[in-house]
């Protein structure tokens, strides 16, 4: 039900900001009411306007920006407040959770003292009651171990529990509006999932509105009741989920559906397709790992006391990848996926096992020798701005593998084949001597795309490459790997926690889990009839595009945390039946068991660690 009166009422809201390159105007007179007990979200690309929308409503703008309009709190106009009257609104009734929960949270503040600096200020609540208020709303986000948790750091907890902190902390008074910016873009699926459903009940216990900003269209399907999509500083659609996602009327908002990977369906309509995949005739693969293992000694407890425990970040990984054949694979953050490719590529020290390429072992190879093999060997890192050198032109950075590689080039051929390279990857030759600065986020992807091409390698390894580009900018960037892999003949390796993605570009998909397989087989069956638990839960948390779907879903859960990676029987979490003998003893390791040609999954146990699925539902290997 909702109220007559809006929580939160904006009208004819104009933001512009004063900058060293003029004026930019950033948000054009938008209207927009949130009403009690709904969620409404704000749709569209970097740089739209939606973030600094509300930003105006919490009083936060930069101090060059100018703010004009209406922006109304239960009847109230809140705009223009002195910041003595915004506070009793704001973090008491209007919350806000932000994006990066790492950067929201102060470092040197426990967990325990910021949440009770929130009650204090906003409620007058100290001591014991402070203390159980805030033990309270921990269980309430279901963080685990809730008592400890209050009593650590920022940085001793995950991602998930951080931004799950930040969500108690941001209902902590009971606030009737809680606006979410982005809160679960750069979380894991499952995290995603969990943090989703912790939102949504919320809101049905307390009756709270949320006003959600967010690029993703199927968090929007899986949250959302209303929509607004948001563009160049304007909404240019707005109406229920239902009617905007299945009859938009815009091309706008088509473009954004359009643009969505899904994790129902291969293909994206209207974009790059991936060519069927022929094996060679000799069967040979390109490059081979068996039994890779990268092992990091962490040293744990202080003083004489203090052991050296191995964090097996990869723990005995076997496949091959064959000649222009795209490996997707994924799994949750800490399951060893870049690591795994930096052992690949012998940027990271292997403690065990042999990496092929060729059929000759680069975990042998000379320094030298190593670095002639790396000529086809190239890696495309997840953001851009961090792998290129700012004070490097892009022309000077798309070539610095030629002059390694081809010293002998005269310059007004490197010159050519930089041109000419960037011209296939989308970017404007007469863009050579710009600065990394100067470029958008996709832009940047395509300058790192460039430099991994122009030696015209045999595999590229794409790690998490558009996991933080805009739909739009993300489309473009898979259909260009899909154009180049068919025109270069070239094999990749995959990387993403996003399935959307990696069932679109790939051809086979490897599941890890803690640093070891779990499932292992082309991408027809692994997300048609994906058999291991882990990569069960994986699939069904990724949200679909489309709200009737979305929300009748039955999601499959593991239960409990992540095990650390040094606990020796965090592999046994699907298989509980086998156990050491004694403390001293060899722990099992689950074995790969081919069910299928070409499907391999580990050993696991029907219904071990999972909720949400029948014993029909489950297939058990032994």
């Amino acid at each position: 039900m909702t109220s007559q009166a809006p929580i939160l009422e904006i009208a004819d809201l104009d933001i512009r900001f004063d900058t060293p390159d003029g004026e930019i105007h950033a948000v054009r007179g938008v209207n927009l009411t949130v009403n009690e007990g709904e969620c409404v979200g704000v749709v569209g690309e970097s740089g739209s306007g939606k973030s600094q929308t509300f930003l105006a409503a919490m009083g936060l703008l930069a101090q060059n920006g100018r703010v004009e309009g209406s922006i109304r709190y239960r009847g109230g106009e809140i705009l223009g407040l002195k910041q003595r009257e915004l506070n009793r609104i704001r973090g008491e009734k209007m919350t806000m959770i932000f994006q990066d929960p790492l950067t929201s949270l102060t470092p040197h503040m426990k967990i325990g003292a910021q949440m009770q600096e929130i009650l204090a200020a906003h409620a007058g609540i100290k001591g014991e009651e402070a203390a159980r208020t805030c033990l309270n709303w921990l269980d309430r986000v279901h963080i685990p171990e809730a008592e400890r948790r209050l009593k650590q750091y920022p940085h001793e907890l995950s991602g998930g529990m951080r931004q799950r902190v930040m969500i108690a902390m941001a209902m902590l008074c009971d606030p009737d509006l809680l606006i979410a910016d982005e809160p679960t873009t750069a979380l894991d699926v499952t995290v995603q999932a969990e943090v989703l459903d912790i939102m949504d009940e919320l809101k049905r216990d307390t009756g709270a509105a949320i006003a959600l900003i967010t690029h993703d269209m199927g968090v929007v399907a899986r949250m959302a009741d209303r929509v607004q999509v948001m563009k160049d500083g304007q909404y240019v659609e707005a109406g229920s989920a239902e009617a905007v996602f299945h009859a938009p009327k815009t091309e706008y908002s088509r473009m954004l559906l359009d643009a969505m990977p899904r994790i129902d369906r291969s293909e994206r309509p209207g974009h790059a397709s991936l060519p069927a995949y022929t094996p060679p005739e000799d069967g040979q693969p390109l490059l081979r790992a068996e039994d890779v293992k990268v092992h990091f000694p962490v040293r744990t407890g202080k003083g004489l006391w203090g052991k050296v425990k191995p964090l097996r970040a990869v723990d005995g990984v076997t496949f091959d990848l064959r000649p222009g054949e795209t490996l997707g694979i994924v799994g949750e953050s800490g399951c060893g996926k870049s690591t795994l490719a930096r052992a690949v590529l012998q940027l990271a020290p292997v403690s065990g096992g042999v990496v092929s390429w060729l059929g000759t072992d680069l975990t042998e190879l000379k320094k030298s020798e190593l670095r002639r093999a790396r000529k086809d060997l190239q890696i495309v890192f997840q953001d851009p701005l961090a792998s290129l050198d700012p004070r490097m032109s892009i022309g000077a950075s798309i070539a610095e593998p030629l002059q390694t590689f081809a010293p002998d080039m005269k310059r007004a051929e490197r010159d050519e084949a930089v041109r000419t390279i960037m011209e296939r990857v989308g970017l404007d030759p007469a863009m050579i001597n710009r600065y990394p600065h100067e470029l958008s986020g996709g832009q940047n992807q395509r300058v790192g795309i460039a430099r991994a091409m122009i030696l015209k390698p045999r595999l590229v390894i794409c790690d998490e490459a558009v996991s933080a580009l805009d739909v739009s900018v993300q489309a473009q960037v898979l259909d260009l790997l899909i154009d180049l892999q068919t025109d270069f003949g070239l094999s990749m390796m995959f990387i993403s926690h996003d399935l959307s993605v990696v069932r679109e570009v790939s051809h086979r998909v490897m599941v890890l889990y803690l640093g070891r397989i779990v499932e292992l087989a082309d991408r027809e069956a692994i997300y048609e009839d994906a058999r291991h638990p882990y990569t069960r839960a994986l699939i069904s948390a990724v949200p679909i595009p489309d709200p009737v779907r979305e929300k009748s879903r039955k999601r499959i859960k593991i239960e409990g945390d992540l095990p650390s990676p040094m606990d020796p029987r965090a592999a046994l979490r699907f298989l509980k039946s086998r156990l050491p003998e004694d403390e001293g003893g060899e722990i099992y390791t689950p074995q790969l068991v081919e069910i299928e040609p070409g499907h391999w999954v580990a050993e696991h146990d029907p219904m071990a660690g999972a909720k949400g699925l029948s014993a029909a539902d489950m297939t058990a290997v032994s």
